[in-house]
């Protein structure tokens, strides 16, 4: 992933910049990396593109539950089911 180095600033510029560069992104959409010993330590994001990717990661998972849930299902035998009763007997309760 390329950051383009226009969207960092040190942690210390940043803290006093901090309003400003709230302003700057709520205007451009732009995310703010912030950088720490030259390694970027968080990245500032509009509120809207948070939300948008908080709600693909959760897409993602329920795509990924139903992904194993189809994949137990097609091995599914009714056969091999045991009762309470059975499950009970076979494990002393």
């Amino acid at each position: 992933m390329l950051i383009d180095s226009n969207n960092m600033i040190s942690i210390t510029k940043f803290q006093k910049e901090m309003t400003m560069r709230i302003r700057e992104l709520q205007n451009t959409k732009k995310e703010l990396y912030i950088m720490k010993n030259n390694v970027v330590s968080a990245v500032l994001l509009d509120p809207d593109e948070y939300y948008h990717l908080k709600k693909l990661e959760e897409e993602l998972e329920q795509s990924s539950i139903a992904n194993v849930v189809l994949e137990r299902m097609a091995n599914y035998d009714r056969a091999k089911n045991k009762s309470w009763e059975e499950i009970k007997h076979d494990y002393g309760s």
